[in-house]
């Protein structure tokens, strides 16, 4: 690992001196060359020592560069989590070959998470986007995947909400050949069993304003992470109308939040949150057009985040974000 110079460096020491967080970049070091691919490296074991010199080894010892890292290591848990960015040649270091050794990694030390990702050569993560009357959320999503902003590839997208053949989302999926489905639901039936065959191939769903609840039973069936856009700053204002509940409270602050989806309504570990300052001159709507700009910002980065594997599970109800 070559590190001449840290751009970045935060130290927090507890009373024995144990470091609890570090985080660098390397910015002294020369830049990439072309026939270097980039890699990823999360890491979520009990806490031991050494693992930060094994970690480093692992890249080190097959001709890799560690760009940046980051490693939390939380007071009296005995849980080490880390992040790691480095490059590597993909002729000395194959990428079967590098699953096999961060494999051996994580059997040494027990690890609960160990996965490693290559953007430029593993699959985009697969996704479908559950939406309802509102575009917002949906249509940014759908630019940003357009745009290469967002590295998912989108398999369709399903709502409980009938859009008409001449408006700009159906239009725009038509034109890159992404399905609509259109499931209309009622109280007695959410229609889960269909959407469940629809999105069997998928990593992870986005839920863009789907204002439905999925059941306990439907995340089970799943079995990936669902991820959620809640228009206000959780844990305040949960369930319907947060805009109109923060109105009527008189804050001076909206936000959006973006977080896992669980059994219990908008209470899933939080991945990112945004917010915007407001005052006794905004109304209703001025409140409600802040609140669908911090939407799409937070919804964006929660999924950005996601598949940069910048997330991982802490203490059930809570989410380390490097």
């Amino acid at each position: 690992m070559v590190v001449r110079k840290a751009s970045q460096i935060f130290l927090g020491l507890t009373s024995n001196n144990k470091i609890r967080n570090i985080s660098f970049k390397s910015i002294d070091s020369p830049l990439p060359s072309p026939s270097l691919s980039h890699g990823i490296h999360v890491f979520h074991c009990p806490d031991a020592v050494g693992i930060v010199a094994k970690l480093s080894d692992c890249i080190a010892s097959r001709g890799g560069n560690i760009l940046a890292a980051d490693v939390f290591v939380p007071q009296n848990k005995h849980v080490f989590y880390s992040r790691s960015d480095f490059v590597f040649d993909p002729v000395k270091w194959p990428r079967v070959q590098m699953e096999e050794d961060f494999l051996k990694l994580s059997q040494t030390f027990n690890a609960t998470r160990s996965v490693v990702r290559v953007p430029a050569l593993d699959p985009k993560y697969k996704i479908a986007v559950l939406a309802s009357k509102q575009d917002h959320c949906l249509v940014d999503l759908l630019h940003g995947w357009q745009d290469g902003r967002l590295p998912v590839d989108i398999t369709c997208v399903i709502s409980n909400h009938h859009r008409d053949s001449n408006t700009h989302v159906i239009r725009f999926l038509e034109r890159h050949g992404v399905p609509y489905h259109c499931l209309s639901t009622t109280k007695e039936n959410k229609r889960e069993g269909e959407i469940l065959e629809l999105v069997q191939n998928t990593d992870f769903l986005v839920l863009a304003r789907y204002m439905q609840i999925l059941s306990g039973n439907f995340l089970r069936s799943y079995g990936n992470d669902v991820i959620n856009i809640h228009h206000g700053l959780l844990p305040s204002f949960k369930g319907g109308h947060p805009s109109k509940q923060a109105f009527e409270a008189g804050v001076k602050l909206i936000g959006a939040t973006s977080h896992f989806v669980t059994e219990e309504l908008d209470a899933g570990p939080i991945i990112e949150q945004m917010v915007e300052r407001v005052s006794h001159r905004d109304n209703l709507q001025s409140f409600v057009q802040k609140s669908e700009n911090l939407e799409k910002q937070c919804l964006s980065k929660a999924i950005k985040s996601y598949c940069e594997l910048r997330v991982l599970p802490y203490e059930g109800k809570k989410t380390v974000v490097f």
